[in-house]
């Protein structure tokens, strides 16, 4: 499965429980769309939170997302990983 890296702006200030909530609310979701979200990181200072997924296409991982409250601002193919 193609892997996908996104990435949401604007999150300043978020907390590692937000984080860790955002994250869930995607998990619960996930198998909707044959998405599965690998990890999250967060930048509290720049607003910056990243997400890698394996999925389909990265329209599935942005319904996810949009199902899930919080819209990626960018979603980018990871065609290759070491």
């Amino acid at each position: 499965m193609a892997q996908f890296m996104d990435v949401h702006h604007g999150m300043v200030g978020i907390t590692a429980d937000q984080l860790r909530q955002a994250h869930q609310a995607d998990l619960d979701i996930e198998q909707d769309e044959g998405v599965h979200f690998v990890k999250a990181w967060a930048d509290p200072q720049s607003g910056m939170v990243y997400c890698l997924a394996e999925a389909p296409s990265a329209e599935a991982v942005q319904r996810v997302h949009e199902r899930a409250g919080h819209k990626a601002d960018e979603i980018h193919p990871v065609p290759l990983t070491v």
